[in-house]
């Protein structure tokens, strides 16, 4: 199925670059144990996927329903048994006091900003455009990066196999069975044909690599080629601004006193 969505400025970041920063965000936010400053800088991400990932608005807000879900699972646990001294609420084995609730905040907004770099970074980036990048950038060797792409590629045919050995087996007669013995003999008749199938795809695809000289060492041309621009250095400006300026609000414009 495709999704249509506009390309923005995050569409023509270089795809290992903004792999890479990412990864050092996602680093940095497991030292941030100011809960101001996290609230902050999850703030600027949120700004990013809601108004630079090129989708509709529809498509965003339930792209975000499972943030919530996220939120509220990962901060819960903490806010409900956590310790502290100034208790808030207490009920059986519910306890909850001013330290495990901002505490429970800091862990929920640090699961949300991991999830929007991620979703941001998955709606923004094809790929193939980020194999190339790491084979260019990153000097990945060919074997590896087109071994991923074509195991990509056989994701959908599996499934259209899938669909089709469903459909040849309720003509049968094999789905209307019930019990132990039946789901036993569903998953032999699944897998067996999936998985054949799939040994002969990976050993034609390997056979093509070799005749193509994808194991070859030497340097080669590519199809797409990527480099670095002026949005690079834009995007990564606008991490370095945003921690900066996060932990300047922190301090003189706290979301939350601590």
């Amino acid at each position: 199925m495709n999704v249509s969505y506009a390309e923005t400025w995050l569409h023509g970041i270089n795809p290992s670059l903004k792999l890479g920063v990412l990864i050092v965000l996602c680093i940095v936010a497991l030292f941030i144990h100011d809960l101001n400053y996290m609230m902050n800088i999850t703030i600027g991400v949120l700004l990013l996927f809601l108004f630079f990932t090129g989708h509709s608005i529809k498509r965003i807000l339930l792209l975000s329903i499972p943030f919530c879900f996220i939120f509220i699972s990962t901060s819960s646990a903490m806010i409900l048994f956590g310790q502290g001294e100034k208790l808030w609420f207490e009920w059986g084995l519910i306890s909850i006091t001013e330290e495990s609730f901002m505490r429970g905040l800091l862990v929920g907004f640090r699961a949300l900003f991991f999830a929007v770099l991620g979703l941001t970074f998955s709606l923004t980036t094809r790929p193939v455009n980020l194999f190339y990048s790491l084979m260019q950038q990153v000097r990945l060797k060919p074997k590896y990066a087109y071994s991923f792409m074509a195991a990509l590629r056989l994701i959908p045919i599996m499934m259209e196999e899938f669909q089709t050995i469903r459909n040849a087996m309720k003509v049968r007669g094999f789905e209307r069975g019930k019990g132990i013995k039946s789901v036993y003999f569903k998953m032999k008749a699944y897998s067996v044909p999936l998985l054949s199938g799939s040994i002969r795809r990976a050993h034609r695809i390997a056979v093509a690599m070799e005749a193509k000289r994808f194991t070859d060492s030497r340097d080669r041309t590519y199809y797409y080629e990527f480099g670095f621009s002026k949005k690079d250095h834009g995007f990564i400006l606008y991490f370095i601004i945003l921690l900066l300026a996060g932990f300047y609000l922190s301090i003189q414009f706290p979301l939350v006193s601590i």
